[in-house]
């Protein structure tokens, strides 16, 4: 369970990492965070307005926030509202016949929905406006339903206005493109499931080949101490020769045997291999009750 879980853990990374899974907004929010990304670029010290106080255009802001975007204003009906809301955001409270204004010199980005029935910024509003600005790009997100914001302002120079459509539209490109990532993600683990099922297979042989390993170094041991025992004269240097010998000897012997188990397909084939190896290398027997080999039991 616990490489389990460790591997899980890796494949989400993997998959977070090799593909697009998570790049593209599927909230209103975020992927109104997206399209101010692409008029501005950098979201850093650009100003917000936020008018009325919609669920979905308070998370907008929250969404702008965490990109560095600053300060806040926030113009609302109510003013003590309005208050309340700039605090949350540690911003500034207006009133809504400050807009104008503020939108000549301060603000990059206004957020609104509002319940108003009409359009709360007409085209009219902006005579002269975005000369005061120097041109500077001014981003509209509309959320509100019925509409906040005249649509006639986006044939302004530099101004963009994007409703809840929009955001819509742009939301369901992006779902579709997860979509198609997420064939890619599904790839990943589909080979990631199979290398964990063969590593979990081989769990059955692995006693089997720690007891013939075990088995094996028992005896390379028993024969090399038999040989030391006769060789009163050899040096250190001598018995460390013979000593790395054998041991390469065994670990030679027995990569074949270790690597064919290892292999076995169908759980059949792999238990009628392990009762045979264990049984050739008598495996299960006592320890007390295994038999000195013999020079000539071959």
């Amino acid at each position: 369970m616990n490489r389990l879980m460790h591997r899980s853990f890796s494949v989400a990374k993997r998959i977070r990492t090799e593909t697009g899974i998570g790049d593209r907004a599927v909230s209103i929010s975020y992927a109104a965070v997206e399209l101010g990304r692409k008029i501005f670029g950098d979201l850093e010290d650009k100003a917000i307005l936020l008018i009325g106080a919609g669920e979905m255009a308070e998370l907008a802001v929250e969404h702008l926030v965490t990109n560095r975007a600053r300060p806040i204003f926030v113009a609302n009906r109510t003013f003590e509202r309005g208050v309340e809301l700039a605090e949350r955001f540690r911003g500034t409270a207006i009133r809504l016949e400050e807009i104008l204004d503020y939108l000549k010199k301060e603000i990059d980005i206004v957020i609104s929905s509002t319940g108003a029935p009409g359009y709360v910024l007409v085209k009219d509003n902006f005579k002269g406006l975005m000369r005061a600005r120097k041109n500077r790009p001014l981003f509209f997100i509309d959320i509100a339903v019925p509409r906040d914001i005249d649509p006639d302002i986006n044939r302004i120079s530099n101004a963009y206005v994007y409703d809840i459509d929009d955001l819509k539209n742009a939301i369901q490109e992006n779902i579709d493109e997860r979509k198609n990532e997420a064939v890619r993600g599904e790839r990943i683990v589909d080979g990631s499931v199979i290398q964990f099922r063969k590593w979990f297979h081989s769990l059955e042989v692995v006693p089997t080949i720690v007891g013939l390993r075990e088995k094996m170094e028992e005896l390379r041991q028993r024969e090399v101490k038999k040989t030391f025992a006769s060789l009163d004269t050899a040096s250190e240097e001598d018995r460390a020769a013979i000593e790395r010998l054998t041991t390469s000897l065994v670990n030679k012997i027995l990569h074949d045997p270790t690597l064919f188990l290892k292999q076995v397909g169908r759980k059949e084939e792999k238990a009628f291999y392990l009762d045979i190896t264990r049984r050739i290398f008598n495996l299960d027997a006592p320890k007390e009750q295994e038999k000195e080999p013999e020079e000539n039991d071959a």
